[in-house]
C-alpha cells in the first residue's frame, strides 16, 4: 500500500539536507498532486542550500587571502547612529573549516535569524566577545572614539591575540596587530558577519533591558534610533540618562 501524502510529508520534514536527493529519487514517480508539490520542495530545499554554501565561499576571499594566519579576527560595531544607548563592537574568531548557514551582515537578517546565529557563533567561534561604551562616554569622546574604544575592549577581551584583524570600513587607532579595512565587510567577510551578528545582538538586547527601565520612549521598538515615535516621546518626556546629549544638542536648539 502506498504510502499517505501526510506520511510522504513528516519524511520531507525529517530529512536533513544530504538526504534530499534520496526523497526525490523515491517520489519523483509518485503522480499524485500533493506528492509531487513535495518533491519540488525538497528540489527547492537542496538548490537553496547549494546557492547558499556558493554565497558564504564568496564571503570567504579575505580569510582564503590571509590564510597563512592562524587567528583572523573580524571586527565590526552596531550603534553608531542612534539617539540613545551604547555603541557595541563585536570581535569574532572563527574556526577556519566552520560552516555557519546564512551567516551575513546583520542588518540583512530578521531579529529572529539574527539571535539563532548568535548563538551558533557563540558555540563554534574560536572566540567571541564584544566591547560596550556608554552613552556618558561617547558624549566625553565622540561617537567616532568610541567606537573605537568598543573595538580595543572586544579585542583585549578575546584573551589571545588575532594575527590579523578584518575591519568593517575602519582601520582602529593604537592596535599594533594587522589590521585590513574592508568597506562593506560585513557583507564581504565571514568573520566580520558573525562580528557583525554579535554586536548587533548585544545591543538590541541591551536596549531592550533600558525598555523596562525607560517604557515611555519605546526603546525596544526602535532601539535608540531617530523614529518618529522616539521625537514625539522626547518633546513629551525630555531626555533619560541614556541619551546622547551630543546627538540631541542641535534637536533642542531648534525646538
Amino acid at each position: 500500500m502506498a504510502k499517505k501524502v501526510n506520511e510522504i510529508k513528516a519524511e520531507l520534514q525529517a530529512a536533513n539536507i544530504d538526504m534530499l536527493p534520496f526523497f526525490v529519487e523515491e517520489y519523483k514517480e509518485d503522480q499524485r498532486r500533493g506528492v509531487q508539490a513535495l518533491v519540488k520542495k525538497a528540489i527547492h530545499l537542496r538548490a537553496n542550500y547549494q546557492n547558499e554554501l556558493l554565497r558564504l565561499e564568496s564571503m570567504r576571499v579575505f580569510e582564503r587571502k590571509y590564510k597563512e594566519c592562524t587567528y583572523i579576527c573580524g571586527i565590526d560595531e552596531a550603534g553608531r547612529g542612534p539617539l540613545a544607548g551604547p555603541v557595541v563592537a563585536g570581535a569574532v574568531i572563527l574556526p577556519k573549516d566552520v560552516q555557519i548557514l546564512y551567516l551575513n551582515d546583520s542588518k540583512k537578517l530578521s531579529s529572529a535569524k539574527r539571535e539563532e546565529l548568535y548563538e551558533i557563533i557563540k558555540e563554534k567561534a574560536v572566540r567571541a566577545e564584544v566591547g560596550i561604551v556608554e552613552p556618558k562616554r561617547i558624549d566625553e569622546i565622540n561617537i567616532l572614539q568610541a567606537t573605537y574604544e568598543a573595538m580595543r575592549i572586544a579585542i583585549k577581551k578575546l584573551g589571545i591575540t588575532p594575527d590579523i584583524l578584518l575591519n568593517d570600513a575602519v582601520t582602529i587607532p593604537e592596535i599594533t596587530i594587522p589590521q585590513v579595512a574592508i568597506v562593506k565587510g560585513d557583507t564581504k567577510s565571514v568573520s566580520i558577519a558573525a562580528a557583525s551578528i554579535m554586536a548587533k545582538v548585544t545591543r538590541d538586547r541591551i536596549m531592550e533591558e533600558y525598555d523596562k527601565e525607560y517604557p515611555q520612549y519605546g526603546f525596544a521598538a526602535h532601539k535608540g534610533y531617530g523614529a518618529a515615535s522616539h521625537y514625539e516621546a522626547l518633546d513629551t518626556y525630555g531626555i533619560c540618562p541614556i541619551h546622547r546629549k551630543t546627538f540631541l544638542k542641535k534637536y533642542f536648539d531648534n525646538k
